[in-house]
């Protein structure tokens, strides 16, 4: 038995298989789509401060 929750709408889904879901791991196409609309607008994004601090760090150590 699967039990998981769709990561845009929080609806839970049950089944035996992932099969039931077709759309897995979302809940419906709205859901979907929902997903895909936010990769496109750059709403998911990982922070690269550290990286920033990291390369200016080192460009300080080449001066003379």
């Amino acid at each position: 038995m699967i039990r998981v929750q769709c990561p845009i709408c929080d609806q839970v889904m049950q089944g035996q298989s992932q099969s039931e879901w077709p759309q897995f791991p979302f809940c419906s196409q709205r859901c979907k789509t929902i997903d895909l609309g936010r990769w496109l607008d750059q709403a998911y994004r990982i922070k690269a401060e550290d990286a920033e601090e990291e390369r200016t760090d080192s460009d300080e150590d080449d001066l003379p």
